[in-house]
């Protein structure tokens, strides 16, 4: 009886467990489908999307509107395309992610291991700018870039994405730091390692969870930021969204709907191939630092 009743359980378990499955799969299902849409017409000429079906496969597949997306894509009257302002975007990217990460360390190491007064309010005011809202910041920075003679680069990009990244940053490091025994940076000190020593030798080479966290959550934000770009950056600095948003405005006559397709993707696959690469060390950094001992 006690043999039936466990050959019950299991098989009730199975059966739930296939269920939840399914219900994931059909999220995951639809959560995907606008990705299905846009890869799918990207591959095809326009003519097959404006007197066709959405939803099907290409009859003739194509990589013209690639080509043309990144390269010879018209944007009001000068062919161009996507290319420049994906390096645009790299040269924005790379340096102020960098720096965000090295500084939100220090900030980090120095809040839980380096005491002094006034720590408790320091954090709390850079916890304080992870929540201030873009739109506020707008005309103040805007006069800031004026005065520092780098408005309208990309040395002016990077510089507002530093600043506002280093809040978040703080906040990551601060979290996983609290977790750090501070008994090893107390003898590195006693054996006359100092502030820097013990922070390269010692705090940095065991934060890689929280550099992946923080190096992912920055780089997909900066990247795919619009309205700083928008604001801050002129013709030859802008960033790829503002481009990818002038190309799908600029274009006059008939749409080029397998161009707009394609140079979304090309937007957005950075981002993708960092979660895709990276997505695990995301979850373990996360992980990392929620609990202390």
């Amino acid at each position: 009886m006690a043999a039936a009743s466990s050959d019950t359980a299991i098989r009730t378990g199975r059966v739930a467990r296939a269920g939840i499955y399914l219900f994931l799969l059909l999220f995951a299902l639809f959560y995907l489908l606008p990705l299905f849409v846009m890869g799918a017409n990207s591959l095809k000429p326009l003519g097959e999307i404006t007197g066709g079906n959405m939803m099907a496969l290409p009859s003739d597949w194509t990589i013209a509107p690639w080509l043309s997306a990144w390269s010879t894509a018209q944007i009001g009257v000068e062919p161009t395309g996507l290319r420049p302002y994906f390096w645009n975007s790299i040269k924005m990217v790379v340096p102020a992610v960098a720096i965000a990460t090295v500084l939100g360390a220090l900030n980090g190491y120095v809040l839980t291991k380096w005491s002094f007064r006034g720590d408790k309010v320091f954090y709390g005011l850079m916890l304080f700018s992870c929540f201030i809202p873009f739109q506020m910041v707008l005309i103040p920075m805007a006069r800031v870039l004026g005065l520092a003679g780098i408005a309208g680069t990309t040395s002016g990009l990077v510089l507002v994405h530093v600043v506002y990244g280093i809040g978040f940053a703080t906040l990551y490091f601060r979290n996983y730091y609290a977790a750090f025994p501070t008994e090893l940076v107390r003898a590195a000190q006693i054996d006359g390692a100092g502030f820097f020593q013990i922070f390269w030798r010692i705090m940095l080479p065991s934060s890689g969870p929280i550099v992946v966290v923080c190096v992912i959550w920055l780089f997909t934000n900066i990247w795919n930021d619009f309205l700083f770009g928008a604001s801050f950056a002129d013709a030859d600095s802008q960033p790829m969204t503002v481009a990818l948003n002038n190309l799908v405005q600029s274009s006059t006559g008939v749409k080029e709907y397998n161009v707009h397709f394609a140079g979304a993707i090309l937007a957005a696959l950075p981002t993708l191939l960092v979660y895709v690469v990276a997505g695990r060390y995301f979850v373990r950094g996360l992980m990392a630092g929620s609990v202390k001992g």
